[in-house]
């Protein structure tokens, strides 16, 4: 009985697993609004039922698909900072590898382009609050905990250098030349970075 509960579980993991996957492809080629659950279905290889077992809706299921993604950019940022002592090298690490991630077609299309607007202002910001935010938020306390650093809100520091970071990603992702963009607002990134955490002379 055991192995047979096993095996069903494992199964009803794989099918939700392939939904979010197909889904993830399909919403970031198309978009949101132009990807149908006929498609979805039919791309994961399951009934209609097996979707909405699974899922509420198509808004649930791109919920499930963009919490996937914004794991992904948090994972980049973390490994991006990872070993660096110096904190504000950190943040510039952290800073890039955000932009970088987020310029990804498909995570850029997915994650700022249909996430707020599908999924509401709130819900997509509690997905930036459950993954990224923090490791910006432990990053701006650990610079501003340098002697001699200015005293400074952390959280609302952290909150004015995400909307920056997102608009950054979103200028980037629109730009004819988007190599050279992203080296401008890289540099401009660092620069802010550096002066804003650099202790008084």
């Amino acid at each position: 009985m055991q192995d047979r509960q096993s095996l069903k579980a494992r199964k009803s993991a794989e099918t939700r697993a392939r939904l979010i996957a197909t889904a993830r492809v399909l919403f970031g080629a198309a978009g949101y609004a132009a990807t149908g659950t006929e498609e979805i279905v039919a791309g994961a290889a399951v009934t209609r039922g097996a979707l909405y077992f699974h899922f509420a809706d198509k808004s649930a299921l791109f919920a499930a698909v963009l919490d996937e993604v914004a794991r992904e950019i948090a994972a980049a940022i973390a490994d991006a900072a990872e070993g660096e002592a110096d904190p504000i090298a950190a943040l510039c690490r952290g800073a890039a590898a955000y932009v970088d991630a987020c310029c990804d077609p498909t995570r850029r299309r997915i994650y700022l382009a249909d996430g707020p607007s599908v999924l509401g202002a709130a819900q997509w910001h509690a997905a930036e609050n459950r993954y990224s935010r923090p490791l910006l938020r432990a990053g701006v306390a650990t610079a501003l905990a340098r002697p001699g650093a200015v005293a400074c809100d952390a959280e609302a520091l952290t909150a004015l250098l995400s909307g920056a970071m997102t608009e950054a990603a979103i200028w980037l992702a629109d730009a004819v030349d988007p190599a050279a963009a992203r080296r401008r607002a890289l540099a401009a990134l660092d620069v802010m970075l550096a002066r804003l955490f650099a202790a008084p002379a």
